[in-house]
């Protein structure tokens, strides 16, 4: 073999080691953007030197080479969340970006997926280690944007490889976790036309145990409300949002039957008995974010933000006889 041939060999082999390493860290679409630049740089060696393609070394490891970006080539496009939870069947990465804090455009397109992003009521420690209780569908890529750190520092602080399956009630290290964020998706639908909202009627709530009594109620898909709002109890921050798998989904509530509520509302709970006491601040803070967030971007009224009990044939005092409904109504009319 020529000084030539060995070199474009040697490049050859590299290419294909680094392709197929990769793409074990890289989605498909990344992969296929890599694929593209080593492609050229390795044709264009070949094309140098027209005795090297009769090699037979050189043959194999183009051959190599070409199966190896078909296979990453074929994903192209397909954006392919390392979401570690085997329930997880929509992808909520973005397919278009949007500014923090700021809710994208109504509908862009009928395939778009957009995140808004809100800081959380101040923490007064940041950049710390801290402990993480998954949450029903939560993902490895959702706790990266709500603590700002990378997916990867997540794998390596728990030992796990990219893709691994996480699990309701896992507790995860989050390294130099910074100040928790609302992390929101939103998703193209024509089906929200309502926000009907709750209350716990309970001192203490998360997620996960309103999950586990709906499941015990015998909500097939547990979790009834698309979004919780905590009141610091259960290790959860005060006026913290935590996202439903049926919003993730993009599924039908389990919250109010009424009116046929849920098949047309997103429903929001706020852990608390209001017959009894007042939400927190962090929660009204919190709940006029959401509402100003949904409420642009699914093109819903004022009007049509109810609570439980206002729904026509809906028997309940819900979301309880001291819900602050004036400081909610002046916020929609903002």
């Amino acid at each position: 073999m020529t000084r030539e041939n060995a070199f474009a060999s040697q490049t050859l082999s590299l290419n294909v080691y680094f392709i197929l390493e990769k793409s074990k860290w890289m989605n498909h679409s990344e992969a296929a953007c890599v694929f593209n630049g080593l492609f050229l740089t390795s044709t264009g060696m070949i094309s140098m030197n027209s005795h090297f393609v009769h090699d037979r070394r050189a043959k194999v490891l183009a051959l190599l080479l070409v199966i190896a970006c078909a296979v990453l080539a074929n994903g192209c496009g397909k954006s392919q969340l390392h979401t570690g939870y085997s329930d997880a069947r929509v992808s909520e990465r973005p397919t278009q970006s949007s500014p923090r804090g700021i809710a994208a455009r109504p509908f862009p397109s009928a395939h778009t997926t957009a995140v808004a992003e809100c800081p959380v009521p101040p923490d007064p420690v940041s950049h710390r280690t801290i402990t993480h209780e998954v949450a029903p569908l939560e993902t490895i890529w959702r706790l990266s944007r709500m603590y700002d750190v990378s997916e990867e520092s997540i794998y390596l602080a728990n030992n796990l490889k990219p893709g691994e399956t996480i699990h309701i009630g896992q507790k995860l290290l989050i390294p130099h976790a910074r100040p928790l964020r609302h992390v929101i998706s939103l998703y193209p639908n024509e089906r929200w036309q309502y926000i009907i909202l709750h209350h716990t009627a309970s001192d203490i709530g998360k997620a996960l145990l309103i999950n586990n009594y709906h499941h015990d109620r015998g909500f097939w898909n547990g979790l009834g409300y698309h979004f919780v709002i905590g009141n610091g109890t259960l290790g959860k921050l005060d006026g913290q949002i935590e996202v439903s798998p049926r919003w993730i989904k993009q599924l039908q509530g389990a919250h109010c039957k009424a009116g046929g509520m849920n098949e047309k509302s997103i429903g929001i709970a706020l852990v608390g008995n209001f017959n009894e006491d007042l939400p927190t601040q962090a929660q009204l803070d919190s709940l006029s974010y959401l509402l100003k967030l949904l409420t642009d971007y699914y093109r819903i009224p004022p009007s049509r933000v109810m609570g439980h009990g206002d729904v026509q044939g809906a028997r309940t005092d819900c979301p309880g006889t001291r819900f602050p409904w004036p400081v909610i109504r002046q916020c929609l009319a903002r």
